[in-house]
């Protein structure tokens, strides 16, 4: 990126304004500054799996489905597409004139916190539960949206910092507490790689965290950000999280002190409506000249760095037919393809072939949702392919009988015209078909950010339960009682427990997440055998009485793979395929201060091709503090043709291979470092239920 240039331009633009004009460009919805020639620009724009709310969009999966493709690569090129996309419909308003909200080029995006809980509701946001696996899918996400010319192709940027994963209902007044091996260890290693990589902005959270809000926060924002890391790019609040300082935090008697703190730590642009107390600060000497030029400037930095002021501007050849376009969906498909998580494949029940089965019943809540393959933070697609849509397609030769069977949450399921139960319509389905496809789980409406919903399955968009919803477990059990070849499909952002009858009853059992607008076609690929799953769980599913720890809690003790003490339902990690996959022999190829490099021989034994998601582990056998589990510190997709064999290399940076000490300092542990390669975890659950060991290599 030409960043002397920006900085440069950024300079040359702010000294041409007055204080208040300076000021009035510290809110995302900056207003024009028409003698200077400078258009108004609106910060706000989301694009966690495509170009949101803003129009006809590609609609990825969510981005907890593109972590369990675990494939960077993959996933860069997705971000790609979404950066061509965002060009196409700047491009286009720029030429109408219309510079309003989620029209810009700044993408709020990605969300890298943690999922260290399975009852958070923004979760489905997320890369997942483990450091390494979010830093990566998170740097190739924002690589493919910023792109590796002189200009930016869009702008992304890494949230929430820092230590935020709920609860929703407590973030406008939480303080998260937390040691520094924890922050070290499990809370920042994705935004300091995020950082490393150029990610050119960082949006502060609404929380506190160790009593600072963490859009006026010394350590974070001051220590760490900026004079650790060097960060060069743009700092922004969540919405409304400085108000939150003086509302809710009581962190200032005034909001215009709330403003002027978050001011000089480093927070360049609000997000809300707060900053207009600016004013009031300055004409009150709570903040300086210095103050603002830096801030503006940094903003500034930014626009120029997009071309905004180029005469000739970049990427304007992009053209409006690139949305949702035939390439794109095409790669959607892909991606839904790769994102399929098959749990169970009992007696390998699956695939089956078109005609096997005279009759499928296609039932459940999500079986015709489009609202289920959206998920949240989401675009709107020109075309849907729900999962009955794709058993219909897929499935020519087959009659497919679909029903809905109840709501997805609530009691009274279809309170339309007094019919007040629609089971006995699922059971009908199903007991006139020879197989059952049960599509269950959970959409935006009951998981998300900030949902009104209370009642006994969640709370304000998290979970209380990592069960099914009474209405659906109703429907599923009865299901078990009158059909014997069931396949269940759960579509939701996080993990489920079925139950014990659903688990033993069901053939096979696949978790697709929010799929995207395709997902309905890779489903009905998939269970028809036209390719082989690979998806991975990129967070542990816990049993529905797992002892999980307080929710309010930041301690990982008891939280996720690396921590975990009870046995869960399925390994972070995890996944089927029709093929079996063996693991010939690794070594390691080269190593020095900075990286290990090992090469791995493996073989595809089954009659599918398959992109196999080969996983290191690191376990420390001897150190001078207590280490995790097991830590996933390197990740390769790989081609396998049938009856294939072939060797994949796979670098492992030296940073995944440190411990953290408790003072948070990360160091190269003292004894043996044990690496393990294989398709999954080494955990007994994780060889059980694949039936394969992982290699192991010793490092010392």
């Amino acid at each position: 990126m030409n960043y002397i240039y920006a900085k440069k331009k950024a300079i040359e633009i702010t000294s041409q304004m007055t204080p208040y004009e300076k000021l009035s460009q510290l809110l995302y919805n900056s207003p024009a500054i028409e003698r200077l020639g400078i258009k108004e620009y609106n910060w706000w724009n989301e694009a966690a799996h495509g170009v949101a709310r803003a129009g006809i969009a590609t609609v990825f999966p969510q981005a907890i489905g593109m972590a369990a493709t675990f494939n960077p690569d993959l996933i860069n090129s997705v971000a790609d597409a979404v950066s061509t996309e965002a060009r196409a419909k700047y491009n286009k308003n720029v030429q109408l004139d219309d510079y309003g909200i989620y029209k810009g080029l700044t993408f709020w995006t990605p969300n890298i916190n943690i999922f260290r809980d399975p009852r958070w509701g923004r979760g489905q946001e997320t890369f997942g539960e483990c450091p390494f696996l979010t830093s990566q899918m998170g740097n190739a996400y924002i690589n493919g949206l910023q792109g590796d010319g002189d200009f930016l192709k869009s702008a992304a940027c890494a949230k929430h910092f820092a230590v935020h994963s709920g609860p929703e209902a407590l973030r406008h007044s939480f303080d998260a507490r937390v040691g520094m091996k924890d922050l070290w260890e499990t809370y920042l290693p994705a935004f300091e790689n995020a950082v490393g990589e150029g990610v050119i902005g960082v949006m502060g959270a609404y929380n506190r965290t160790n009593g600072e809000p963490c859009c006026a926060h010394s350590y974070l924002m001051e220590e760490v950000l900026k004079n650790k890391w060097r960060f060069e790019g743009y700092f922004v609040s969540d919405c409304g999280a400085i108000a939150d300082i003086n509302k809710h935090h009581n962190f200032t008697e005034t909001m215009k002190e709330a403003a002027a703190v978050s001011l000089k730590k480093g927070c360049h642009l609000n997000c809300g409506e707060a900053y207009t107390h600016l004013v009031e600060a300055y004409e009150d000497d709570l903040i300086t000249d210095e103050d603002i030029d830096r801030a503006v400037e940094k903003l500034y930095f930014v626009r120029a760095l997009l071309g905004e002021f180029e005469e000739n501007r970049p990427f304007k050849e992009i053209s409006y037919d690139k949305l949702d376009c035939k390439e794109h969906k095409i790669m959607n498909l892909e991606t839904a393809k790769q994102a399929l998580v098959m749990l169970k494949n009992q007696n390998s029940f699956l695939p089956i072939k078109d005609g096997e089965y005279k009759k499928i019943a296609v039932i459940g809540p999500n079986a015709n949702s489009i609202t289920v393959l959206e998920g949240n933070y989401n675009g709107h697609a020109s075309e849907y392919v729900t999962v009955a849509d794709g058993m219909r397609k897929t499935f020519s030769k087959t009659q497919i009988t679909v029903a809905e069977g109840s709501h997805i949450w609530k009691e009274e399921k279809n309170n339309h015209g007094g019919f007040l139960n629609s089971i006995s319509e699922g059971l009908a389905a199903a007991s006139e078909a020879d197989l059952t496809i049960l599509c269950l789980g959970l959409d935006r409406n009951i998981e998300g950010e900030e949902l009104p919903l209370d009642d006994d399955f969640a709370y304000r968009g998290d979970r209380r339960s990592l069960s099914l919803p009474k209405t659906q477990i109703r429907l599923a059990e009865a299901i078990c009682d009158i059909t014997e070849n069931l396949v269940v499909i759960v579509l939701s952002g996080n993990s489920v427990d079925l139950g014990k009858k659903v688990n033993a009853h069901a053939k096979a059992i696949i978790h697709g997440w929010y799929p995207g607008a395709v997902g309905g076609l890779a489903v009905a690929k998939l269970i028809k055998g036209e390719f082989s799953p690979s998806g991975r769980l990129p967070l542990t599913f816990y049993k529905q009485d797992s002892n999980l720890p307080d929710f309010t809690n930041y301690n990982m003790d008891g939280r996720t793979y690396r921590y975990l003490k009870e046995e869960p339902l399925y390994p972070f990690g995890f996944g089927l395929g029709f093929s079996k996959i063996n693991y010939n022999k690794a070594q390691i190829t080269f190593r020095d201060d900075k990286k290990i490099k090992i090469k791995v021989s493996l073989t595809n034994e089954g009659e599918f091709d398959t992109v196999e998601k080969i996983q290191v582990y690191a376990k420390f056998t001897d150190s001078r503090t207590a280490t995790p589990n097991y830590q996933l510190c390197g990740i390769k997709a790989m081609m396998l043709n049938r009856f294939e064999t072939a060797e994949a290399e796979i670098e492992i940076n030296n940073y995944w291979l440190k411990a953290v000490l408790e003072n948070g300092e990360r160091v190269m542990p003292d004894g043996e470092i044990e690496l393990f390669v294989g398709g999954h975890q080494p955990d007994r659950l994780s060889e059980e239920l694949s039936g394969s060991k992982c290699l192991k290599i010793s490092v010392k």
